[in-house]
């Protein structure tokens, strides 16, 4: 019988690498608590209507990459491509619109596109996700933008490039729309299949196709920039003033329009100079009609999404110090008929905080030594049958080798002040 795998475009993340996600998600907790977003648990699957109203019938995402399935009370249910439309739902839901206003909410977990399969892009994914609800403000924007600049920061990353545009708002858009669509007219010929689709339905996602053929084109077509209302326009340009008065490197890119439907105004995206093709660690903007597209009232909102994939892999690419792999600090070796004092022991060192185990196979000590070794223990506690029959135990350093055999109730204080005296 053939083993079973994991699906494709899934993996497995176990203890060598998961401790690199725990560092960038604690990472964004501090960095949530520190500008007040509070965490948001939501569900993996939600009601197939929010996305494909809230993301947009003629996106890729709702098209193509969905995993999209009947349950059995015969409800369309979607596995969520992305947390946004989820967030909207829940402030709405559970009424945090009638509350004080902004409402700041953030959140991380998985999330599911059934697409090629490549490095840093998977079919699951993790992403963090900030999002401010309630404020149009241009600075909710660049607060947004600068909490996600944060986070890497705090991270130790470097040579990032913030890309901004506008995708202007249902004013302004549809001129654009007109401007576009008269650009791409006399050009359908030279459009990738999908782009001559999306030419009376979105031609602005024409603007983001990444086929070369299409990208030559969109070069030189007209920038959103000069169709924008003046109420986007100055948007736009306090957003822009304000990300270069933080420091931040901002470069306007004209083609940059996002995947989803949702968005208005602020379009962003956080690029690595180390991650070739796929160099992208950060999307968000603004997105005022979401909340409407879902069956609400008018709500602002702005936020962004972070994949944990990408930003590990821009870390280990650029070479920055993660701190190491959580290790065992002590582990306690027993003999048989002393492992009842070996599981007190252990318990006791737990309880002072101090991370700890125990063998659990009948293997000699000169085995267990060499385990603990393995498993990277800075001391080892050893109850034999000479340490039992005195009510002792014996204490190695296993950095410089030193040992001491001490009454076993002194022993967890021992390891104690070993401890402290390392760290000093």
């Amino acid at each position: 019988m053939e083993a079973i795998k994991a699906p494709k475009g899934t993996y497995d993340v176990l203890g060598s690498e998961s401790w690199k996600w725990a560092r960038v998600v604690n990472t964004a907790r501090s960095v949530a608590e520190d500008f007040g977003f509070k965490e948001a648990i939501l569900p993996i699957f939600e009601h197939t209507e929010l996305f494909s109203r809230g993301i947009g019938d003629a996106t890729d995402v709702v098209e193509k990459e969905m995993y999209t399935f009947t349950d059995r009370g015969g409800r369309s249910i979607t596995l969520r491509p992305e947390l946004t439309a989820s967030m909207m739902r829940s402030y709405l839901e559970n009424g945090l619109n009638h509350g004080p206003q902004p409402v700041k909410l953030w959140g991380w977990g998985p999330m599911f596109r059934y697409e090629r399969p490549q490095k840093g892009r998977n079919r699951q994914f993790a992403q963090i996700d900030f999002e401010i609800l309630g404020v149009s403000s241009p600075f909710a924007d660049i607060e947004t933008i600068d909490s996600s600049m944060e986070i890497y920061r705090r991270l130790g990353l470097s040579n990032l490039q913030v890309l901004i545009n506008s995708v202007g708002c249902p004013k302004c858009r549809p001129n654009y729309r007109e401007t576009l669509k008269k650009f791409f007219e006399s050009r359908l010929g030279d459009l990738c299949e999908t782009c001559r689709e999306r030419f009376d339905r979105n031609p602005l996602r024409i603007l983001d196709c990444k086929k070369t053929e299409c990208g030559k084109l969109t070069d030189s077509a007209p920038p959103v920039i000069d169709s924008l209302c003046d109420e986007c326009g100055e948007h736009f340009r306090t957003v822009e003033r304000g990300l270069a008065k933080l420091g931040a490197d901002v470069r306007v890119d004209n083609k940059l329009v996002r995947g989803l439907d949702y968005y208005t105004k602020t379009a962003y995206e956080i690029l690595s100079g180390d991650l070739g093709a796929q160099n992208a660690v950060c999307g968000g903007g603004r997105y005022d009609n979401l909340a409407e597209a879902i069956g609400g009232p008018e709500v602002p909102g702005v936020g962004f999404a972070s994949g944990i994939e990408r930003i590990v892999i821009t870390m280990e690419a650029q070479g920055v110090f993660m701190g190491g792999e959580p290790q065992t600090e002590v582990f306690v070796i027993s003999t048989a008929g002393s492992e009842y004092a070996a599981s007190l022991l252990v318990h006791e060192l737990r309880a002072k905080g101090i991370a700890s185990d125990m063998n659990f196979t009948a293997r000699s000590i000169k085995a267990q030594m060499k385990y603990a070794s393995q498993r990277g223990a800075k001391f080892v506690c050893i109850i034999g049958e000479d340490e039992m029959s005195s009510g002792s135990a014996t204490v190695k350093n296993m950095s410089d080798g030193s040992q001491e055999t001490t009454p076993r109730d002194l022993a967890t204080a021992k390891i104690l002040s070993w401890k402290e005296a390392l760290a000093k």
